[in-house]
């Protein structure tokens, strides 16, 4: 039987995160443009609880908004970490507003990822009347989705009981409730091509091919894809930019590579043996975006199994390849549970949504979850 904490706050939470969702999800906020990101922090602001203390601090990426941070304070002595984000990848001319298809709210970022962020702030006020919190922080970045340079809030939150981070839900293949306790390391390679323009026509020996060159670095990346091998490397080469008219051979080019793993070496590896020349041009390559591996599921099994009990249904851990803050906090914060926001789907396309009737199982989720952590399981 679900805990009288949860059954107070649970029906009140879901009602509330849907009408929170639709009002985030209002807002155009695509990553990097620094006004819309404003608007999207006054809407949160907006919905957080009243006893809420508002900081604004910097964000990691420079030339975006500063990041949002929420608090809450107890008497006690637990300090949990809530962590989302407000951009989107959707540009404000492809941006959808928020409209109701049966049981589903379609828009942009409605899964990814306004609906966990309107379940965070919910659960933020539910943990307003806890005895055991000394502290519960909202963090909600602005640059997620493109985020380029190193993540700067980790120590900022050093010394915290656990880390509940809102990207999308999910069911197990078995129909429970699962929450994201292992996520693959991420990183982009950008390579760029020095070649020699030459009349493609007239004198194409001339030239040195900057696209070929970068077609070969491409399968060579691609050579290093081992989906099920020790440790997991997809490597797959995703933008090529070369060439600028037909009659001219390329002089130069970049090509974009996505590589996941469960850890980071093995991807720099891959940049490794990227070569210093193909096809006669010089090639240049640097690993960027880099997102550490995570992997939970030790560290959570005894909280997960308490959540369950406390909620009345099965509460499991699953796997998810694609990256998330939460990565960033697992390795100082051994409680790190990401996927707890609401089911959905199509994140990134126009036809994005969210299940309207996953709200409510999964604002019993976040609270049996954190209802768990402040009682010390585990």
């Amino acid at each position: 039987m679900p805990t009288p904490w949860i059954i107070e706050h649970a029906a009140p939470l879901a009602v509330q995160a849907e009408r929170d969702l639709e009002a985030l999800a209002a807002v155009s906020s695509p990553s990097g443009d620094a006004a819309a990101a404003e608007e999207a922090v006054a809407v949160a602001t907006a919905l957080a609880p009243t006893t809420a203390t508002v900081q604004r601090v910097p964000c990691s990426s420079a030339e975006h908004a500063p990041d949002l941070v929420l608090r809450v304070t107890g008497p006690g002595t637990r300090r949990l970490l809530l962590v989302g984000h407000l951009d989107t990848v959707v540009p404000h001319e492809a941006f959808i507003a928020p409209r109701r298809s049966g049981n589903h709210l379609l828009g942009s970022g409605t899964y990814d990822m306004k609906s966990g962020v309107a379940l965070a702030l919910g659960l933020l006020r539910a943990l307003a009347d806890r005895s055991e919190l000394a502290e519960a922080a909202l963090l909600l970045v602005n640059d997620e989705e493109w985020r380029l340079g190193p993540f700067g809030h980790v120590e900022r939150f050093a010394g915290f009981d656990a880390c509940l981070c809102f990207e999308a839900g999910e069911l197990d293949p078995q129909g429970r409730e699962a929450v994201v306790v292992r996520r693959k390391a991420a990183a982009s390679v950008v390579v760029h091509a020095h070649g020699r323009a030459a009349h493609s026509g007239a004198a194409p020996d001339d030239g040195i091919n900057a696209l070929l060159a970068l077609a070969q670095v491409a399968q060579e990346v691609a050579a290093s894809h081992d989906p099920h091998g020790p440790d997991r490397v997809t490597a797959v080469p995703t933008i090529l930019h070369s060439g600028e008219a037909l009659n001219i051979v390329p002089a130069a080019g970049e090509l974009t590579c996505d590589l996941r793993g469960d850890r980071l070496e093995p991807l720099r590896d891959v940049v490794s043996r990227i070569p210093g020349e193909a096809c006669g041009a010089r090639i240049e390559a640097r690993l960027q975006r880099e997102w550490p591996g995570m992997d939970a599921r030790i560290a959570t099994e005894a909280v997960l199994a308490s959540a369950a009990d406390a909620a009345g249904f099965p509460i499991v851990g699953a796997s998810r390849g694609g990256a998330s803050d939460a990565s960033h906090f697992a390795a100082t914060i051994p409680i790190t549970i990401d996927g707890l926001g609401g089911r959905g789907g199509h994140a990134h396309h126009p036809s994005e949504f969210i299940a309207l009737d996953s709200l409510a199982p999964r604002a019993h989720v976040a609270l049996a979850i954190a209802d768990a952590i402040l009682r010390d399981a585990g």
